[in-house]
């Protein structure tokens, strides 16, 4: 996955209810990588942003999980030492998706989609996801999710992934721990049953044998093997029986396939260059924000501190939107927020979170540099 090539416009600018802005602290690196923090006085802001030469072509994006290979919940930096070796060094990070909190069940499950070095970890939601696509492209589309089983007979169930199990049977994965964490309902057992098999990956589909039928859930994860978990039986899965071959489909409109990195978020906030209106809760509430920019020549990593006086008070979307479209982003889209916005550049915390340290969170963006002998 590469990026397309172009070079850095470093241009400044001012965001429309601002005073007065300043540059108060920059880094710059000779690897494609730079640092600005912008302030304002009067409101108070502190906005800072990391700005990644998208013509670098040993640089890729990928995400993080909260628990390494399992979903869960760690700080970035916890986060960034389990990225392997032969995926690249990580240079710069920021906050991804929102998630479940701590103290749920399924705490650590991104709410929308999750695509991990070709993994997919997470479904989509209703909000903008993130991906790269095969070209080098990247993208930010709300994805519709058409996933479902195709029983012996022909009649298709759809399902969700890796989440809480409500009305609609959802698809367990080793990604979602060792047990699939259900009480009640039947778990189908699944092994392989044709050539394409783990890990999960979207646009495929997998023909799968039923090994086992347990009933009362949490069952048993490993990585060989997939549960299918329902509520209730209906339809195919009341006539299905051990030993029966079904097939699986993780196919998306837009399709995927072969996308090696995605994350879930929203709402966008530019689009064609053009700041875009945010209707979702407390858009229009000073918070911190954490934001992903991009055009031609570069990618923005952007968070804007909040919630503490003295130093900054965060911004609305609107006020958001606004400053990435004065940063020249033809696209952005706003990531999880408040305690969680954070953004990191060459082993250190940029931005001043607003508990005074890091929180955990469930996954990042991150940008990796290949190591040489390992590019894609």
């Amino acid at each position: 996955m590469l990026f397309t090539s172009g070079s850095v416009d470093s241009s400044t600018p001012a965001p429309r209810s601002a005073a007065r802005l300043e540059a108060t602290s920059e880094l710059n690196s000779s690897n494609g990588l730079s640092f600005k923090r912008y302030t304002v006085r009067d409101v108070p802001w502190s906005i800072n942003v990391v700005r990644i030469d998208r013509s670098k072509t040993n640089f890729a994006l990928t995400t993080t999980m909260g628990g390494g290979t399992r979903q869960g919940l760690r700080t970035i930096t916890q986060q960034l030492r389990t990225i392997p070796k032969n995926v690249g060094r990580p240079v710069a990070a920021v906050n991804g998706d929102f998630y479940q909190t701590e103290g749920d069940e399924y705490s650590g499950d991104p709410r929308g989609l999750q695509i991990i070095n070709g993994e997919l970890v997470s479904s989509p939601n209703d909000r903008v996801s993130f991906w790269i696509d095969t070209n080098g492209a990247p993208h930010m589309q709300v994805v519709k999710m058409n996933f479902a089983v195709t029983w012996p007979k022909g009649d298709q169930t759809a399902f969700e992934l890796n989440e809480d199990r409500g009305r609609i049977p959802v698809l367990f994965t080793s990604a979602i721990g060792r047990s699939t964490k259900t009480s009640n309902g039947l778990e189908f057992v699944l092994e392989k049953a044709g050539d394409a098999w783990l890990p999960l990956r979207p646009g495929e589909k997998y023909q799968a044998r039923i090994r086992d039928i347990v009933e009362g859930g949490n069952t048993k994860l490993d990585k060989d093997t997939l549960v299918l978990s329902f509520p209730r039986l209906s339809g195919g899965a009341a006539q299905a029986k051990v030993g029966d071959v079904i097939s699986l489909s993780t196919e998306t409109t837009p399709s995927l396939k072969g996308v090696q990195t995605g994350i879930g978020g929203g709402p966008a906030l530019v689009r064609d260059g053009q700041a875009q209106p945010a209707r979702v809760s407390k858009a229009n509430d000073r918070h911190p924000r954490s934001a992903l920019g991009w055009n031609d020549k570069e990618f923005l990593f952007v968070t804007v501190d909040g919630r503490q006086p003295r130093l900054s008070n965060g911004m609305t979307l609107g006020e958001l939107a606004d400053f990435l479209a004065k940063l020249n982003c033809t696209e952005a889209m706003n990531l999880d927020g408040g305690g969680s916005a954070e953004v990191w550049m060459e082993g250190k915390v940029l931005n001043s979170p607003c508990y005074g340290h890091e929180r955990s969170t469930a996954n990042a963006l991150v940008l990796v540099e290949k190591v040489s002998g390992n590019e894609n």
